[in-house]
């Protein structure tokens, strides 16, 4: 499990370079083949490259949304069918595909909207106008060819998409009635036999290569081409706007997702379910509306009002917030749900409200979430290669938009080592956080 978390906190690029490495036409895999003597090099740029992309970084995703749900199953239905002698076909029919109806649709439109929304992937993997998705044809509309009205038009295309597949998120998001547990540990004890051991093996195994490989080659190829890397010079710089941009972009959406969870929890208390999923659909806007046409929307709003390219910190930090948004409310969300349950009726009798309420119940107890959704939002903004993309100009080069540059300039000697510098800086980077704001673990 913590090997499916390292795709979801590394930073889009340079996973991108990553698949590069191993399915490129140097990749890894061309490799394998001119060793056994075939003449063959895998044609990433393109459809094919954007699909294995979209697998790498959305695996782990699908892993860690359906291991809940096979776990809600309650210890007490696995024993009842391990005493009926029920097999691994049986439990597969009765227990499992009503399950995965349930889960496997939301989670699927989830996903579908995450890569329909993708930009970096495309704008990196596309290869030519054959690949070009709504979100790069935004991009060269308002970057390029400073065309608002058909960049509007295209977002206002997404957005019709989107909205349709929210509203197929919301009609699917149901969730499986399996009745009370009395808590106990669940065992499978279909999944004793050799052959499903070993069909489980082979499956997990198959996974972790196709999840390790591509860090396994980032690492091996940034090593080596350490000294194609860009100056000390340089990297210190674009390094620094990394952690200056990721930190307040990190904050600015901790800090929102954090109101706007505390609302939507005094919502539910009072009552109010649909005041609360208008909040908590517009906490996600960044999860179903691409980054391209919010910041279409930025752009419009500024136009002949602000110069953005003067203020362009602003607008990416803005833009990388809203993107962050639903990961911060995944985390914040039911730590906030829990909290509320614990503490609302003690600090309604003890009168503490507002800031004293926060100092004295809820920071101690909310700690560690804050910590994890600073951390994760701080990364997201660190490596996301849209926002940068659209506000940035040259004084403002981060890690994430040098390596593009670099790619794009087929120096991948370089490229390499500017992955895995970033690759490093956002892992520290994540642990620092945690650590600091996080502290120690109350028990």
């Amino acid at each position: 499990m913590r090997l499916c978390a390292l795709p979801m906190v590394m930073p889009t690029i340079v996973g991108i370079f990553g698949v590069v490495a191993v399915y490129g036409g140097s990749g890894y895999l061309a490799l394998a083949a001119q060793a056994v003597g075939l003449d063959w090099k895998p044609r990433l740029y393109g459809l094919g490259g954007i699909l294995i992309a979209h697998v790498f970084f959305n695996l782990p995703l699908a892993i860690r949304l359906l291991l809940p749900a096979f776990a809600s199953v309650p210890a007490e239905s696995w024993r009842l069918a391990a005493q009926l002698g029920m097999g691994s076909r049986d439990i597969f029919r009765i227990i499992e595909i009503p399950l995965l109806r349930q889960q496997l649709p939301g989670i699927g439109i989830i996903i579908f909207m995450l890569c329909f929304t993708t930009f970096a992937v495309a704008l990196t993997l596309g290869g030519g106008p054959g690949a070009t998705t709504l979100e790069v044809a935004i991009y060269q509309a308002l970057r390029f060819d400073f065309d608002l009205r058909l960049g509007a038009m295209l977002a206002i295309l997404q957005i019709l998409f989107c909205a349709g597949g929210a509203w197929a998120v919301w009609r699917t998001g149901r969730q499986m009635v399996l009745g009370t547990s009395a808590r106990l540990v669940a065992y499978r004890y279909d999944g004793r036999t050799r052959g499903a051991r070993l069909a489980d093996f082979g499956v997990i195994v198959l996974g972790a290569i196709f999840l390790v490989l591509p860090i396994l080659a980032l690492v091996q190829k940034g090593l080596i081409g350490i000294t194609a890397a860009a100056s000390v010079e340089s990297l210190l710089h674009a390094g620094l706007i990394s952690l200056g941009l990721g930190l307040a972009g990190g904050m600015t959406a901790t800090l929102i997702g954090y109101l706007i969870a505390q609302a939507r929890q005094r919502a539910v208390s009072l009552g109010r379910k649909r005041g609360a999923m208008l909040l908590g659909l517009a906490g996600r806007l960044g999860l179903f509306v691409s980054p391209m046409v919010i910041g279409t929307g930025i752009f419009l709003a500024a136009s002949g009002h602000i110069d953005l390219y003067r203020l362009a910190a602003a607008g990416v930090i803005l833009l990388s917030a809203v993107m962050a948004l639903p990961f911060v409310l995944g985390v914040l969300e039911p730590a906030l749900e829990v909290a509320a349950e614990r503490h609302d009726r003690l600090c309604a009798a003890l009168g503490l409200t507002g800031w004293n309420r926060f100092c004295h119940t809820d920071w101690p107890t909310l700690r560690r979430p804050i910590a994890t959704a600073l951390a994760l939002s701080s990364v997201i903004a660190m490596g996301d290669l849209g926002a940068i993309a659209l506000f940035g100009n040259q004084d403002m080069v981060n890690l994430t938009l040098l390596l593009y540059s670099q790619l794009g300039a087929y120096r991948l000697d370089g490229a390499a080592s500017t992955a895995l510098i970033l690759l490093a800086l956002a892992l520290v980077f994540y642990w620092t956080i945690e650590r600091v704001v996080g502290g120690r673990e109350l028990h």
